[in-house]
């Protein structure tokens, strides 16, 4: 996708592209981070014997790893990115604040607002290791944050949130935004009155259009300050609607059906809701639906990784993303991606702005052909995972496609998108289409979490393709029928389904060029 001016580049930025980070880190937004500090440490070594005294195994510790966790972590990551971070917290003077301090300062994270007290124990989680395998967590914390310490903390919060563009509340119920520190945060960040929540912007009139973000355990304890987005996981949700969720894939389903709930026991402007290897779903208010608005991303999980904090830094990238004036969806995505890069690590680490860049990059040259395809989804079937494949010119993306391509994957386990080839989008579009090349078509499309597998096409219809892959559902966007469509015979013919999925017309590719011809401008999303 081409790079559009600064001024209309990232408020209209549908897709993701590799230049994105760089461009969002030259924004350079100030943000705040207010919580709970942790130490993660990482210990590992071999087992050989086990101990005398009881049946346990011995750990032969061979290196130990120490990281800032928690809403340190989140500051972390947040700089990491590019962001001017403030961090105002609550560590001991021990040797675990030093060292949390320590490396906060060499990542520029500005630690003049923390509060070193020398009646508390700082955080410190030890995980003990082996094969791969966490063996063992030791939990080190004082048991009750002191009252002056807190109020020292407190006093530092107006001087910490003065420029800034965005917050960011990371409750994780230690005890850090209690007593004074929740009162000067009310006092600072309280909603304005009689201010009209929009889907995309949220209430701040009293913060100044600062973008405020709670990642909480407890989310409803900030609901009075009305936040613009809160990011409760699973299990965060379920507290906030008093209720169990459902186990796997039923999951989506039951939180978009409390979408309701969710937003007003929130207070929020918008919930994204994190489902670990299922992805997210968000849910945020729209007058003109009548109901909340949703957008589901697609994780891509790495199995038996010890990875922790992915979900840090899924808040810090939708933080930067949204403070730098990038539309929702397209920010949740982008989150999506960073939480990618660093679950496939072990450890507590961040991810930095060429990762996520690279990251992105990968998927430039990620058309398949058809045999490399056919390996693929041959190995997808004898795991039992069911294919849906799905076809189009996806030339210039927009908010239609990605709601179709959401939906596309929920009938299946593996999306397989098929993009006609230049040559065949100029014989269905005209001599000046495509805006956008096959090769950049197809890197953005593979971008999007809920995309697997991209391949191009250059037949007069996928016909040929469907006989190769027989996939279990064949799913088409528009004002069709299944008698309307060729592909129809061939898919039925081996037991495949043929699903018509929602026609968007004024979400339409003809529509926005339109658009960009009559007015000069891209329509608002």
């Amino acid at each position: 996708m081409a790079r559009l001016s600064n001024q209309e580049g990232l408020a209209n930025q549908e897709g993701l592209a590799d230049w994105l980070p760089g461009r969002l880190a030259e924004e350079r937004p100030v943000v705040t981070v207010i919580g709970d500090s942790i130490l993660d440490g990482w210990w590992d070594g071999t087992i050989d014997r086990f101990c005398r005294e009881a049946p346990a195994p011995v750990v032969q510790v061979q290196r130990r790893d120490f990281a800032p966790g928690g809403a340190a972590n989140t500051a972390m990551n947040l700089a990491a990115m590019g962001a001017d971070v403030r961090f105002v917290s609550l560590v001991g003077e021990d040797s675990g604040g030093h060292m949390l301090l320590d490396q906060l300062s060499s990542a520029g994270v500005d630690v003049s607002h923390v509060v070193a007290h020398a009646g508390m124990t700082t955080t410190t989680k030890f995980r003990v290791s082996s094969g791969g395998q966490v063996m063992l967590r030791l939990d080190d914390a004082s048991k009750e944050l002191p009252a002056d310490g807190l109020r020292q903390m407190a006093a530092a919060v107006p001087e910490a949130l003065r420029g800034s563009s965005a917050v960011v509340l990371c409750d994780y119920g230690a005890g850090a935004l209690d007593g004074a520190v929740r009162d000067a945060i009310f006092d600072h960040l309280g909603p304005g009155s009689d201010v009209p929540v929009s889907s995309e912007v949220g209430s701040a009139n009293a913060r100044q259009d600062t973008l405020l973000v709670v990642d909480a355990h407890h989310p409803g304890r900030w609901a009075g300050l009305k936040p613009d987005l809160a990011t409760p996981n699973a299990q965060e949700a379920a507290g906030l609607l008093e209720t169990e969720f459902p186990g796997g894939a039923a999951r989506c389903p039951f939180v978009e059906a409390h979408a309701d709930q969710l937003l007003r026991a929130s207070g929020a402007a918008a919930v994204v809701v994190t489902l670990d290897r299922e992805g997210t779903l968000t849910i945020r208010r729209n007058d003109t639906l009548q109901k909340p608005a949703t957008h589901r991303t697609w994780a891509r999980p790495q199995a038996e990784k010890q990875a922790s904090g992915a979900g840090d830094t899924f808040v810090a990238a939708l933080t930067i993303a949204r403070a730098a004036g990038m539309p929702l969806t397209s920010s949740v995505n982008l989150a999506q991606a960073a939480a990618d890069v660093v679950v496939h690590r072990p450890g507590t680490s961040v991810c930095t702005t060429d990762e996520l860049a690279k990251h992105l990059r990968g998927f430039a040259d990620t058309a398949l052909t058809d045999a490399d395809l056919a390996r693929q989804v041959d190995e997808h079937r004898r795991q039992g995972k069911r294919i849906v494949l799905t076809n189009g010119c996806f030339d210039v993306l927009h908010r239609g496609h990605t709601r179709y391509l959401n939906q596309a994957k929920q009938l299946g386990d593996v999306l397989v998108v098929a993009l006609n080839s230049d040559s065949s989008v100029r014989k269905l579009k005209g001599p000046d289409r495509p805006v956008n090349y096959e090769a950049d078509r197809a890197a953005v499309i593979a971008a999007l979490s809920c995309v697997d597998h991209v391949t191009v096409f250059d037949t007069p219809t996928p016909i040929p393709l469907i006989d190769l892959l027989r996939p279990d559902v064949y799913a088409k966007g528009g004002d069709y029928t299944p008698e309307m469509l060729q592909e129809t015979e061939a898919v039925e013919r081996y037991g495949g389904t043929v699903t018509i999925l929602d026609y968007v017309p004024e979400h339409s590719t003809t529509a926005v060029l339109e658009r960009i011809r009559s007015t000069g401008e891209a329509p608002q999303t």
